[in-house]
């Protein structure tokens, strides 16, 4: 008994929190960070690509972490059957979760690159005919 409270509660632990990392990134409010959301080298490139990313990757995050929550409450009211509650709500948890995340990676991908800024002294001409260039010698 001890065994499935604490197993249901880590469970609904673990939803709640990939339930609100997707509604954050859903929303655009997560900010760019190293702990949660879609953290490939892609969506990490800078703080909108991360953004995109985990945009796109939000709702499956909110549906993941819903499972995560309903198998953590079935295990806990379910006489029998609780254990198979748990495999199916973790199963589907990390099934979900991996595709948005993989959603995610090609948005970030999808992203095109910024542009390099240019050095102050060229920012308005095109260093060809400016003061600048005639210094040069």
């Amino acid at each position: 008994m001890f065994a499935s409270v604490v197993g249901a509660i880590a469970l609904t632990v673990v939803g709640l929190a990939v339930t609100v990392t997707g509604l954050l990134g859903f929303r655009e409010r997560l900010p760019l960070n190293r702990i949660a959301g879609v953290r490939t080298a892609a969506a990490m490139r800078d703080a909108d690509t991360f953004r995109v990313a985990n945009k796109v990757a939000g709702l499956p995050f909110v549906v993941a972490g819903a499972i995560g929550v309903l198998g953590g409450v079935l295990l806990l009211v379910m006489q029998t059957g609780g254990i198979v509650a748990v495999v199916l709500s973790l199963g589907g948890m990390l099934v979900i979760a991996s595709a948005g995340g993989l959603l995610g990676h090609k948005a970030a991908l999808a992203v095109p690159e910024p542009e390099p800024e240019l050095p102050a002294g060229c920012a308005g001409c095109a260093c060809g005919n400016c003061g600048v260039a005639k210094l040069r010698g």
